[in-house]
């Protein structure tokens, strides 16, 4: 054993197999041992009654993913032993899913850190044990104000490096303030690994730069591209409940080469061929508009009543008088009117009679018919405008803000933290003008998050600036709850990224691949447990804002990430002659007593309070549910917004034209703005960012040939990637239940990793399901089992996201530090962009190759 892993497990006199589970005799006793079956009594529904009176449940809020669902934990002397949804949420209905209590599994991790580590290594690298060691919450703090006062002695503030993962929407004490006063513009976040490019095609057709909701309840057709409701997209919990009525009174059909758990239950699976979303998309829109089908109280309509919608022919753009559209003849006349199912067919490797099928089945529901864009077709190299295409459907039958359609937010009312800009010295308003590490804005890299170029996050390209220190070297870092040396595509560059940092602080629950590049290790609270903070999330026609609350006991010496820890590092900063944040920090009063924070724990809970007081305090009330009091929110644990107001955005969106626009004069806008900063034209931002797109091609929805990497004799197979309905972001695989439950998810297996290839494609290599096989793209490979499946398209590879850790526990690891258990998707991804939102291609992005080993 490595003497990393023995300081981690010094404390641990348990199996890698134990984990907590709720007594089936009492229901409220903790059991451990080498079992590996829940028993179902953790699988509480809602009323159901305490085991004995000795438990009490209470509110709390599970991020096993981006749904975000109210929940409510039985805790028993200090202890929690089962989950259940909180039925007070009107997002989540009291509803859950498996991740929510596989969470029970994590906070009792034994290979939990448990106490501050430093690096006695010098060396850094994958094969450089650590050599971590225990140390003090005093040794670690002040050794971290050290190195923060040495950038600010030296005037190199802007070597500071703040990198966020997983949080909650106390995030900006920590990502924003904290960088800023200290003086740094390098706050990253993990948006552009999650899905900026999903919010591309929404925002430049009708300006919302966000997740949408879906009314599934009153819809009549659901048509889906990549997204996997009942598995692994947002809410759920909540799409998982009522999916059972939606089929019921909707047709449903998936646009997948995979079938996913929700393809399993469509009326049509279309297995496409990756990266072709968009010829399928504009060829629906096509005949949608040929067979006029369009939803005339949104779009308009021709002013003689005849549709000249007609294949091949341009249309008099007067001729068609609009209403809450803009653009639909011109989108015509530059990208739809050839674009017929035969043409489609070649392209997709669909049948043109499916495609009429589905396109006219969609259109004879409007508007009660959803276009709903997950990952899949948009996180891809040329996405962007496949984001927009399949977004512009919603547009062309009416279903933009309507019932039975595609939703924004509603409106909410948490409150901003208080401004920095008081505490800001010359040093720090020097140090954050500088450039930013993941070198947004650039020629190559507009991230146009909400019309403004740079206002995004490229993510992934940070490793690279570090690299090459490029716009400068990072000389320190903190990261919170994230893990870039696994989630990221082509992570080996996030392993020497790292290693060139000569001081980085990783705040974590476990010890996962980027910690071991750190040298400072802080121990981290599990959200759903012992953290005070809050999130908001939407589905079913409101929105919900759910509290996080330490509610066990803390059996050791766990400290929160985005408030104690960074008092507490204030604190030390203070000591060292610069109070600037603890001063900043100390405006956090608690809107009960007025009394500024004395403490880290103060801090904490003022902070909260301070955030959501226009939700709690009767004097503040704005909307939505009214509490009388902050205990009273507290023990509700949820704030629910006031009903959807359906079709209030019609005609007043936030688009440069006030319309949804077909042809975005807001995306145009933009794009010029960006190429004007570069003294170059449009047409060249668009081959800066290996787009086909020319002239006025650049502002409308419109199919590209896939931007694939690897040549086809070499590697024969795309690969497709998709994501775990037992997956809690990548940090389920030290938890038993996420390998006992794995065939939940279709294809795959119990304790096993595995590749799942067509039948017709395994018998010409000579591959059986349980064969070792070796996947290789140009970028790197894995190692997983065979598992022949009818349920992935011929000429593609199905991989699932969330197995091949080689750290973050010894279940996880095959052996800790040093050889993974099973392979991760993201070794034989390649790092490339879709350019203009900033987002990491993880789909329709390369080819792979499939060997024997």
């Amino acid at each position: 054993m490595n003497k990393t892993l023995k300081h981690f497990l010094d404390d641990v006199k348990l199996s890698r197999r134990t984990f907590v589970k709720a007594s089936a005799a009492a229901g409220t006793a903790i059991a451990t041992g080498s079992a590996l079956k829940p028993t179902f009594r953790a699988l509480a529904e809602v009323g159901t009654p305490s085991s004995n009176g000795k438990g009490e449940w209470l509110p709390a809020t599970c991020q096993g993913c981006t749904s975000w669902c109210s929940k409510q934990v039985y805790v028993v002397d200090g202890r929690a032993v089962k989950v259940r949804g909180n039925p007070h949420s009107k997002v989540n209905l009291g509803a859950g899913c498996p991740r929510s209590h596989l969470g029970l599994q994590q906070v009792y991790d034994p290979d939990r850190l448990k106490k501050p580590m430093k690096r006695t290594n010098p060396k850094k690298g994958r094969n450089e044990d650590p050599q971590f060691v225990p140390i003090s919450w005093d040794e670690a703090l002040s050794t971290i104000a050290d190195k923060i006062m040495e950038l600010r002695n030296n005037n190199e503030t802007h070597k500071y490096m703040l990198m966020r993962g997983r949080y909650s929407y106390m995030r900006d004490i920590l990502y924003d303030r904290m960088t800023k006063i200290i003086g740094s513009p390098n706050n990253i976040s993990h948006s552009a690994l999650c899905a900026e490019a999903e919010k591309f095609g929404p925002y430049y057709t009708e300006a919302y730069w966000g997740y949408r909701q879906y009314d599934v309840e009153n819809a009549r057709y659901i048509l889906l591209w990549g997204a996997d409701p009942l598995a692994a997209n947002r809410q759920v919990s909540y799409y998982s409940k009522v999916w059972g009525d939606a089929i019921d009174h909707a047709s449903i059909a998936i646009v997948e080469p995979r079938l996913s758990a929700t393809a399993a239950k469509a009326d049509h699976w279309l297995p496409i061929k990756p990266g072709q979303d968009g010829a399928l998309a504009v060829a629906i829109a096509h005949i949608l508009l040929v067979e006029g089908l369009w939803y005339k109280p949104f779009v308009g309509d021709f002013v003689d009543g005849e549709n000249r919608f007609v294949p091949g022919q341009t249309i008099d753009e007067t001729t068609f008088e609009e209403k809450h559209t803009y653009g639909i003849v011109k989108w015509w006349n530059l990208e739809l009117k050839d674009k017929t199912a035969e043409w489609a067919a070649d392209k997709t490797g669909l049948p043109a009679d499916l495609i009429r099928t589905v396109a006219v089945e969609y259109g004879k529901a409007a508007p009660h018919a959803i276009s709903w864009l997950g990952g899949g077709p948009c996180m891809q190299v040329r996405g962007g405008f496949t984001s927009m295409a399949v977004h512009a459907l919603n547009g062309i039958v009416g279903a933009v803000d309507n019932v039975g359609g595609t939703l924004v937010s509603n409106k909410e009312y948490t409150s901003k933290f208080p401004k920095p800009d008081d505490f800001l010295d010359e040093i720090a308003n020097k140090g954050k003008k500088h450039e930013k590490i993941d070198q947004r804005g650039r020629l190559q890299f507009p991230c146009i998050s909400s019309g403004k170029p740079g206002g995004g996050v490229i993510t992934n390209n940070a490793a690279d600036g570090i690299i090459n220190e490029d716009p400068n070297d990072i000389k320190v870092a903190i990261a919170y709850m994230n893990n870039f040396a696994f989630s990221a595509p082509q992570p080996e560059r996030w392993e020497r990224a790292l290693s060139k940092i000569p001081f980085l602080v990783h705040i974590t629950t476990n010890a996962s691949e980027f910690s071991w590049f750190a040298d400072i290790l802080l121990p981290d609270t599990h959200h759903m447990f012992e953290k005070w903070g809050y999130v908001k999330s939407i589905g079913n026609g409101y929105r919900h804002v759910t509290l996080m609350q330490p509610i066990i006991k803390n059996n050791h010496d766990y400290k929160i990430d985005e408030t104690e820890i960074p008092w507490l590092i204030a604190e030390k900063l203070a000591e060292r002659g610069f109070p600037n944040l603890l001063n900043h920090y100390k405006e956090y009063k608690d809107p009960e007593t007025g009394k500024a924070p004395t403490n880290e724990k103060e801090f904490a809970l003022y902070a909260l309070k301070y955030a959501t007081q226009k939700l709690w305090d009767p004097a503040k009330h704005e909307g939505g549910d009214k509490f009388n009091g902050w205990e009273e929110f507290r023990k509700a644990g949820v704030w629910n917004s006031d009903p959807y107001p359906f079709r209030k955005r019609w005609g007043k969106m936030k688009t440069k034209t006030g319309m949804f626009e077909f042809y975005s004069e807001t995306l145009k806008e933009a794009l010029e703005k960006h190429a004007e900063k570069h003294g170059v034209t449009v047409d060249e931002v668009m081959k800066a960012t290996n787009y086909l797109a020319r002239g006025e091609m650049a502002f409308i929805p419109h199919y590209e040939e896939p931007f694939i990497l690897g040549d086809e004799k070499d590697y024969p197979f795309i690969h497709v990637d998709h994501k775990s309905r037992l997956n809690r972001e990548g940090r389920s695989a030290n938890c038993p239940w996420y390998y006992d439950f794995k065939d939940l998810d279709p294809g795959d297996e119990m304790w096993d990793d595995v590749a799942k290839i067509n039948p017709l494609d395994a018998r010409k290599l000579g591959i059986k399901s349980g064969d070792r096989v070796k996947l290789s793209s140009r970028t790197g490979s894995l190692v997983c089992t065979a598992k022949l499946w009818e349920g992935v398209r011929p000429g593609t590879v199905a991989k699932c996201y969330g197995q091949g850790h080689w750290a973050y526990g010894r279940l996880a690891a095959k052996s800790f530090g040093k050889e993974p258990r099973g392979g991760s998707s993201n070794d034989i991804i390649p790092a490339q962009y879709e350019a203009l939102s900033g987002s990491s291609a993880y789909y329709g992005v390369t080819r792979i190759k499939v060997e024997k080993v």
